[in-house]
């Protein structure tokens, strides 16, 4: 069995996997809703969902140390990775173990690609396409109901100290904008902010800095006008099949946002 994967490299397996290992906790999340339990060996400590995973499977380390002897010892036949969460030294090194299948997603269509590529690529094509087509059916429902003039802007935080956004060329930037939000962030990736554009939304999210309603008070000393939201980060950053459930929580989020802002109006 030959794929590629999405970053270009061709990766080849002599029959379905059957000892997988996972770096990347919303991927991670996508093998369990393709049925994947027996086959995965091995995730990472950040993979949080599903619980009884968490509870269950070896943590091979975190997504950018890993614990290779360990590794070794799980005799994975595939190791799944991504491009921006896992280095590319560590890639290097398990690729002496494993083959090793990369993603690299900067948004909505990439991450349908990859779900497509690894349902494949563990026999789970038909769950994968259920998944893809709920995917797609949701986020027509947030194309449907946002209104055209509530395009908000906002600035979301994903650290602290220093303060740095989710700019352009991020899932969260596309997830942003599908969801309504104009994303203040001019630089790509993930830049410092500058204080210099108040937002009308400040996003703090949860991950991976685990903001909270303490940090707010931090920020109203530089955008005192804005109004601020702490928002959950793996619907906005999370590129598996969290994302069925996505759109649901963006429209629930715009309607609080909505509420919020009239009532800040009526005062």
């Amino acid at each position: 069995m030959i794929s590629i994967d999405q970053v270009g490299r061709t990766i080849e397996l002599p029959s379905l996997p059957k000892r997988i290992i996972s770096l990347v906790p919303s991927q991670t999340e996508l093998l369990a809703a393709l049925g994947l339990e027996d086959e995965v060996v091995g995730i990472t400590k950040f993979c949080v969902h599903p619980e009884s995973w968490f509870k269950s499977k070896t943590r091979i380390g975190g997504t950018k140390q890993v614990n290779v002897e360990l590794i070794r010892s799980l005799q994975p036949d595939l190791i799944i990775a991504n491009k921006e969460e896992n280095t590319k030294e560590i890639c290097n090194i398990l690729s002496t173990i494993a083959p090793v299948w990369i993603s690299d997603i900067g948004e909505l269509n990439g991450a349908l690609h990859m779900i497509q590529k690894l349902s494949k690529l563990t026999g789970r094509e038909e769950q994968g396409t259920q998944i893809v087509e709920r995917i797609v059916a949701n986020f027509e429902s947030v194309d449907q109901f946002v209104p055209i003039q509530e395009k908000w802007s906002v600035k979301y935080f994903i650290w602290s100290n220093p303060s740095m956004l989710a700019g352009k060329n991020t899932f969260i930037d596309d997830m942003l904008t599908r969801s309504g939000f104009t994303n203040c962030a001019v630089a790509e990736r993930y830049p410092e902010d500058d204080g210099i554009i108040e937002p009308d939304l400040i996003f703090l999210s949860s991950e991976p800095f685990p903001f909270s309603e303490k940090h707010i008070i931090e920020y109203k000393k530089v955008y005192p006008n804005a109004s601020y939201f702490i928002v959950d980060g793996e619907y906005f950053s999370w590129y598996g099949a969290r994302l069925m459930d996505a759109p649901a929580y963006f429209l629930k989020l715009r309607s609080e946002i909505s509420e919020c802002i009239s009532r800040q109006k009526g005062n």
